[in-house]
């Protein structure tokens, strides 16, 4: 699976890059990549995270139709992603702000703004938004559920397995895999793909983590702490101690990141 975009060969159809599907991008590392298929999938996972569904003309719209004709164009494979711009230290987000009347919200790559949406909102009662509360911050088990739109296709590995676990101890407060769990049914995969020889006979993470939350007795806002632990732990158990990109570790890691900006602009 490539991880870096790929150099698009001199005679193929020009590629669409980010600064071709997003005017205001300029400059900076970002302007000049080409938009790859899992770049979408994780400007996807973020819109659903925080706002519950994908945005109707937003960033993952716009950057799913220019993956599409740069995979159609040969440019890109299915599989490619720039993976040290999603997910990097700025990585993608999706950020609400509440005015008089009206939520604005604002989704951001590699820290510049490519979309910017306005709708009504009903005015707020006073004093009913608490500090400290957890209005707006994605749970652990709302990224493993993103994770299977990042990394779906993977096949679970050991790592997958021991990050899955990391965060269901994380997410409930056990020390010990629940019965049924999400952590339970990863470490089954892993061993049954390790037995197995051909990648498509594999159970994948979207079989694991599509409806993740409703297999967890408990859940709880994702923190930078719960990355790094999660983090640890898949990289403990991968041959190379490394994380997947777009995987299990990565997607704990933007929730955190996303939880951690929500909070700091929250009245105190």
């Amino acid at each position: 699976m490539s991880q870096e975009q790929p150099r698009k060969p001199e005679d193929q159809t020009e590629a669409v890059t980010y600064g071709d599907v997003f005017p205001g991008v300029q400059g900076g590392e970002l302007a000049d990549k080409v938009v790859a298929p899992k770049d979408t999938a994780i400007m996807q996972a973020a819109e659903n995270a925080m706002l519950g569904k994908t945005i109707k003309g937003g960033a993952a719209a716009t950057l799913q139709a220019a993956a599409k004709q740069n995979e159609k164009a040969g440019v890109v494979g299915p599989d490619d992603t720039n993976a040290n711009i999603v997910t990097g230290d700025e990585g993608v987000s999706v950020k609400e702000a509440d005015l008089p009347g009206r939520r604005i919200t604002t989704e951001s790559i590699a820290g510049q703004a490519v979309g910017q949406y306005s709708q009504r909102a009903p005015l707020a009662a006073p004093n009913t938004i608490q500090a400290g509360g957890t209005c707006g911050q994605i749970t652990i088990g709302e990224a493993l559920e993103a994770t299977a739109m990042t990394a779906g296709q993977k096949p679970v590995e050991w790592s997958d397995a021991a990050a899955i676990q990391a965060a269901e101890v994380r997410a409930t407060g056990r020390t010990n895999i629940v019965p049924g769990g999400v952590a339970a049914a990863a470490q089954s995969a892993a061993t049954l793909n390790a037995r197995t020889t051909k990648d498509e006979e594999k159970t994948k993470l979207a079989d694991i983590l599509a409806d993740a939350t409703s297999k967890l007795p408990a859940d709880k806002p994702a923190t930078r702490r719960d990355a790094e632990g999660v983090t640890g732990a898949e990289m403990r158990n991968d041959p190379f101690l490394t994380t997947h990109p777009t995987g299990v570790a990565a997607s704990v890691a933007a929730a955190a990141r996303l939880n951690q900006i929500n909070s700091n602009e929250m009245p105190k």
